[in-house]
């Protein structure tokens, strides 16, 4: 199994997590595109999910496993719901890189339309609408309380996003975008007044989201390794950028949006600000900011494709590198209609 040593994790496992028995079976989890995300399941048939770095060389920055078990373990204190977590190991003799292990959580993953399709319209609003609710319920955890606040700086956040990701673009493309560097101006340029300073989960979307297919509630918030203080508008942004309107194409193939049944992205910012009482008027600045990130991450996951990192075939390479020009015009032409 690339990307475990399975004699030694499984000799940890049994160590450090409770009830865990030898011997184990891992299978990596389709859709880790960054850090990678394995099922284990033990004797008894138990399963548990871990949680490992790209192979390979990494930016120093990224695929902090300490960082994203400590704030999976400081959520689970409050009512956002994500899944437990059972364990970190920091010894890189064990499987050459940190990881971590957390309860395996039952849902779905609505990574597409036509998995949408197949679940009742009634229930596509329902997912909707919790999506919102808990991605408010986020932005309202005292980050004190949990053990955060001292996790970053809780001022400033997207002036600070929109150069990390400009220097990360400097660090990780393998090619010239001249887009990138004009997005890049733009919103260094319109910098918004931050409302409030919480947890912004950095990647929230339903891709990233288990749902129970029956009622659809979230049942667990994963891919927690963009997580920091911030700006919550960001994170309301972002579901914009996959956001399809009823009854359109994806905007991207692994999100549902588009199919009878969710509501309009109107809808979603509406109800969140329902939900918090934040000012939403200067949301496309965000989507806009969402699609210059996006794109910077495609080109870094690209990039690992081209080295031969990823711990799966490579199937999705070109998905990656046509998406990178792609996502920098969008924002373009989002910033442009926003500061003629």
């Amino acid at each position: 199994m690339r990307g475990i040593n399975v004699e030694n994790v499984s000799r940890w496992l049994e160590a450090n997590i409770e009830g865990a028995k030898a011997p184990f079976d891992f299978s990596l989890i389709a859709g880790g595109r960054s850090n990678l995300t394995f099922k284990v399941v033990d004797a008894n048939g138990t399963k548990f999910v871990l949680r490992r770095p790209p192979m390979g060389q990494i930016l120093a920055t990224a695929h902090n496993m300490e960082r994203e078990h400590r704030l999976i373990s400081a959520v689970g204190k409050t009512g956002v719901p994500v899944p437990k977590a059972l364990g970190l190991c920091t010894d890189v003799e064990v499987n050459d890189a940190h990881f971590y292990v957390m309860a395996w959580v039952d849902g779905e993953v609505l990574d597409s339309q036509q998995k949408a399709a197949s679940l009742p319209q009634s229930v596509l609003a329902a997912a909707a609408d919790d999506l919102v609710d808990v991605l408010a319920e986020l932005h309202a955890v005292d980050v004190d309380a949990v053990g955060l606040g001292d996790l970053a700086r809780r001022d400033g956040y997207v002036e600070r996003q929109v150069k990390r990701w400009s220097t990360q673009w400097e660090n990780s493309k393998s090619r010239e975008i001249p887009a990138i560097e004009e997005v890049a101006r733009i919103l260094a340029a319109h910098i918004p007044r931050q409302q409030g300073n919480g947890i912004a989960h950095g990647d929230y979307r339903f891709g990233n989201c288990l749902v129970d297919t029956q009622t659809g509630r979230i049942t667990g918030v994963l891919d927690w390794e963009l997580c920091t203080l911030g700006d919550p508008l960001a994170d309301v942004g972002y579901l914009g950028v996959y956001w399809a309107e009823p009854g359109e194409p994806a905007t991207r193939e692994n999100d549902p949006t588009g199919v009878i049944g969710f509501p309009t992205y109107k809808h979603v910012v509406d109800r969140y600000a329902q939900r918090t009482g934040l000012d939403v008027s200067e949301v496309d600045y965000y989507v806009a900011f969402g699609n210059f990130r996006l794109a910077v991450i495609c080109e870094g996951v690209y990039a690992r494709y081209a080295g031969g990192v990823m711990g799966d075939d490579g199937s999705s390479v070109e998905w990656f590198r046509d998406a990178v020009p792609a996502l920098a015009e969008t924002a373009l032409n989002k910033l442009h209609q926003l500061y003629r």
